[in-house]
């Protein structure tokens, strides 16, 4: 775990997508070296592997990187709601559920990638513009625990383990 997050909590589930980035870093590092590497394995996918699977029932490549967005789109409003001291308990999300109505096969590759890094450019002015006494504050989604800066490194932890699946599995 990093040590910025010695002292946050957040739920053991999420403890899969810290662990894989930097100990190191900030928040806003983690977050721009993630997509820094995934930017690198976008460089390598043509439009046609943008729309297959490495196995049969699995998500398309676009469907993956669609995925990934959405999920940014939903923690980053969390981020906002607890930031703003919001202690309503937020509802999970069945990204399961997502996917087969996100579009994503009928779209171009390049655009989701537009989209992709539109999204994480906002992520990081939106992580920007959190005081240190609201990357500190928690809340709940789904009935568990998190802190602001917690939901960061989540953030680009689940980037990093869809970008590692992408090149095992994928590439």
């Amino acid at each position: 775990m990093t040590k910025q997050l010695k002292n946050h909590n957040f739920s053991e589930y999420f403890k899969q997508y810290v662990s894989i980035v930097s100990d190191n870093d900030d928040v806003i590092t983690v977050l721009e070296v993630a997509h820094k590497k995934t930017n690198e394995l976008i460089d390598l996918i043509t439009e046609e592997q943008g729309n297959t699977a490495y196995t049969e029932g699995k998500w398309t490549i676009k469907e993956l990187f669609v995925h990934m967005i959405d999920t940014e789109r939903i923690f980053c409003t969390r981020a906002l709601r607890i930031a703003r001291n919001d202690k309503t308990d937020m509802p999970g999300y069945d990204h399961d559920a997502y996917v087969p109505y996100s579009g994503a096969n009928d779209r171009r590759l390049i655009d989701i990638y537009k989209e992709f890094n539109i999204v994480r450019q906002g992520t990081i002015a939106l992580f920007n513009s959190f005081t240190p006494q609201m990357l500190e504050r928690s809340g709940t989604a789904n009935g568990n625990t998190l802190t602001v800066l917690s939901i960061g490194y989540i953030i680009a932890g689940h980037e990093t383990h869809h970008a590692n699946v992408m090149d095992e599995r994928y590439l």
